[in-house]
């Protein structure tokens, strides 16, 4: 692997090409407004110079060196040379299909198309493309840089090559592949979904606040962060549209939003990115 394509330069796409970069990869990363990468090019630059606060066995780099490193760009013709993507857009069916109709016209033919997706089938994203034997999951852990597993997901097509390819890319990372089968949600977010979903239906109810509820995983069940902490990290937004992809994929009432969770969403409280969700960030 000598080039690395990321799409989407939102909070995840800017871990991952951090991860890539201090790594010593070649990326290009696009999205489809200049004002979103310059806010990532700052974002990258401020957490390599605080990464080493947060994790004291890493090398201290250079911001400046890991930025040289990363084309930001509006461009997808620029992946043109890639040999491998990871998708990082937002977790709404019709935006990644639109995405990947391009890339499968402009990548070469040996490129890895790697989705980042909390709950979208990666047998149904692989159906759009002419590779659906190179088209696997990779399911990223927020904050990437921090989180040393990555949950990978076999669609029905992914070849055993594309497995390995991704396993060792991610080695190069000091990163785990935990590979698993294609269902939506896979395993961590079939499972911490419902968790979010139903403290913020506690919170809703007004059996506790939301710092009462997070303080019992962390000190009843030892979480390092609680589930309404970790809604804000991760964006309620993106919570929401995640809730939504499950419900309509199994027609399961377990699934169905909070409306507390979708009232927070529609004004705006999107979480630690908006600066107010469950708590305040200001």
């Amino acid at each position: 692997m000598k080039l690395i394509g990321i799409v989407g330069a939102g909070v995840m796409g800017v871990g991952v090409a951090h991860c890539y970069a201090l790594a010593g990869y070649r990326v290009v990363l696009v999205d489809i407004t200049e004002e979103i990468l310059e806010h990532a090019k700052e974002a990258i630059y401020n957490n390599v110079r605080f990464q080493a606060f947060f994790n004291k066995d890493l090398a201290v780099a250079d911001p400046n060196e890991v930025l040289a490193r990363i084309c930001f760009t509006t461009d997808y013709a620029l992946l043109k040379d890639t040999d491998y993507i990871i998708e990082n857009v937002p977790e709404k069916w019709e935006i990644k299909k639109e995405v990947y109709l391009k890339l499968d016209k402009i990548c070469p033919e040996h490129c890895i198309f790697a989705v980042n997706t909390s709950c979208i089938s990666i047998t149904k994203i692989a159906s759009l493309t002419k590779r659906p034997m190179k088209v696997i999951g990779s399911h990223y852990m927020n904050p990437v840089p921090l989180k040393p597993v990555v949950e990978v997901i076999r669609g029905y097509h992914t070849s055993d090559e594309t497995i390995e390819e991704t396993k060792a890319l991610l080695a190069t990372l000091d990163k785990e592949a935990i590979v698993v089968n294609d269902l939506p949600g896979f395993v961590s977010n079939r499972i911490s979904h419902l968790m979010m979903n139903e403290a913020a239906y506690v919170v809703q109810d007004q059996v506790a606040s939301s710092k009462d509820v997070d303080e019992i995983f962390k000190k009843c069940f030892g979480h390092k962060i609680g589930p309404l902490e970790t809604a804000d990290l991760i964006g309620l937004d993106t919570v929401v549209n995640s809730l939504d992809t499950l419900y309509e994929s199994y027609q399961d009432p377990k699934f169905r939003c909070c409306p507390l969770l979708r009232k927070m969403t529609e004004a705006g409280l999107y979480g630690k990115k908006s600066g107010q969700g469950f708590y305040s960030y200001l």
